[in-house]
């Protein structure tokens, strides 16, 4: 069998959306405050979640393989450029690489920070997330559960990071998490909205229940969460009220959704809301710039 070329180790592995999840994780440090001490237990830490979303990746193509033979037969996995036994094995390792970084961050902060419990609390998290959201109970399947699910990892990637510089106990980085949690959350929902046809025989998603109309009304409320989140730093004194320019553009792009999801353009809707996340921790970063 033909080695796997680096191009379907790629696709497989999402590497956009890994980067993005790194940066985040260095963001949520920044965003706490990171030291001369500090530099070394975040770098590990971020490079942790970068391990750990490129395994997550390849096991959700694992796990919708037989799907994807039907539905994308061009995909790395059923197209049979990566053997499914070979990318279980290199997800496996990816996974031991993550725990293992994690390991040597959490080793760094002993004695020098009380918290470092954290770092190990949250990877635990996540690990626990992520298996039951692919492999059982398969939270992917059962809709809003697995919106939930996915969500609370992305607002975890910036406690993990806070954490990994032992300050997680600072109430802005909850803010900053709490702001990914509900836009993500928002957009996971108007997702299921579009994969709505594609989805009727393996999941049982929010649109299913009540309807493309209803979910989406619900996806724009708890957007509207997001944008209280992402505004409440400058209103409780952590930043200059007058920094909520740099939000502007973040609460522009969600706000605005609404019209595209009276029209049905679920597509558009859900990047929309992807760069509103974007930009809103954007907006976060130069605020802490400029304090």
């Amino acid at each position: 069998m033909p080695q796997p070329s680096y191009k379907a180790w790629l696709e497989i592995s999402r590497p956009l959306n890994v980067v993005l999840g790194g940066i985040t994780c260095y963001l949520g440090g920044y965003f706490a405050g990171i030291d001369d001490s500090a530099y070394l237990t975040l770098t590990l830490s971020t490079c942790s979640v970068m391990f750990f979303m490129a395994a997550g990746n390849i096991v959700n193509d694992i796990m919708d393989s037989t799907i994807d033979a039907q539905a994308h037969p061009s995909r790395a996995i059923p197209s049979g450029r990566i053997d499914r036994s070979l990318a279980k094995g290199v997800a496996g390792g990816l996974w031991i690489v993550s725990l293992l970084l994690m390991g040597l961050s959490t080793n760094l902060l002993r004695g020098t920070v009380d918290l470092r419990w954290g770092v190990i609390i949250i990877w635990s998290i996540a690990a626990i997330l992520m298996l039951s959201y692919d492999l059982g109970p398969r939270t992917k399947q059962r809709g809003l559960i697995g919106n939930i699910a996915i969500s609370l990892m992305v607002g975890m990637v910036i406690l993990f990071g806070a954490a990994s510089v032992g300050r997680l106990y600072l109430p802005l980085i909850w803010m900053v998490a709490a702001t990914s949690f509900f836009i993500n959350l928002a957009r996971e929902i108007i997702k299921d909205c579009e994969d709505l046809e594609s989805d009727s025989e393996t999941r049982n998603t929010l649109p299913m229940s009540v309807g493309k109309e209803k979910a989406r009304m619900i996806a724009y409320s708890i957007s509207m969460g997001g944008i209280v989140c992402a505004a409440l730093p400058y209103y409780l004194g952590y930043f200059h009220l007058g920094f909520l320019l740099f939000q502007l553009p973040a609460i522009l792009l969600v706000l605005t959704c609404n019209g595209k999801m009276m029209a049905g353009d679920d597509k558009s809707c859900q990047q929309q809301l992807r760069k509103g996340l974007i930009m809103g921790l954007l907006g976060f970063t130069a605020s802490v710039g400029f304090s």
